[in-house]
């Protein structure tokens, strides 16, 4: 599939939701480190127009360096942030993104169902198949 400018941006924005809902999970761990925040800022700010392709794949590699600096669910989270960030330059980063906060939630309870549920109820629908390409068409009607 081809995506236009827009859906892009949408994915992006839909990486960074996804990323932010597991942010607890690191800043619990290293509550002074700022990168995987900023990189989910980077998302959302380069959706908007308000920031390069290049700024935001460095504050996804920032957010990278954080992720090898912590274990466990805080690596997971902060891996989903730099992968939301990493959307700008590729879109296929999104499902990285997704698939890094699932795993966050799982080791972090041992669960992480309800996380991918949330995540298939967010993501545009005309956009299902780019980032769950196993998933073919939601049954939500879209």
């Amino acid at each position: 599939m081809t995506l236009d400018s827009g859906d892009h941006a949408a994915l992006a924005l839909w990486a960074a939701a996804c990323a932010e809902r597991v942010l607890p999970l690191f800043a619990r761990d290293r509550p002074d480190d700022g990168r995987p925040a900023a990189a989910v800022a980077a998302a959302r700010a380069w959706a908007r127009g308000e920031l390069t392709m290049p700024e935001a794949r460095e504050a996804a590699f920032a957010a990278h360096d954080a992720a090898r600096e912590t274990n466990d669910a805080a690596a997971y989270a902060a891996r989903s942030a730099g992968h939301a960030a990493a959307t700008a330059h590729v879109a296929g980063h999104a499902r990285h993104a997704a698939n890094y906060a699932v795993k966050a939630v799982q080791v972090d309870s041992s669960e992480g169902s309800d996380e991918r549920a949330w995540q298939e109820a967010q993501v545009p629908g005309r956009l299902i198949r780019v980032v769950f390409p196993d998933r073919g068409l939601s049954e939500r009607g879209r």
